[in-house]
């Protein structure tokens, strides 16, 4: 039982907080993206991921697993890549 509570635990993602979601908007608009264009999804993921959706908006899912100021700093030039920017 103990076993099944600790990978349950394990497996709740991770909320991402305003202030995470603000500091990837001045990220996008630092490299002048247009907010319309973005998605971030509310849960944390592992790993996380930066992609163009189909529809062409840009996904940034963040790292559950990585520091989050560590992640930022690494994801700008994933962005740019993904963008083209």
């Amino acid at each position: 039982m103990l076993e099944c509570v600790r990978i349950m635990a394990m497996s709740i993602p991770k909320d991402v907080t305003f202030a995470q979601i603000n500091r990837i908007l001045e990220l996008t608009d630092e490299l002048e993206l247009d907010r319309e264009w973005i998605e971030i999804p509310l849960a944390a993921s592992s790993p996380g991921k930066i992609r163009k959706l189909p529809n062409g908006k840009i996904e940034i899912v963040v790292d559950a697993d990585v520091p989050f100021d560590e992640w930022l700093a690494a994801a700008r030039q994933r962005i740019q890549r993904v963008s083209g920017a």
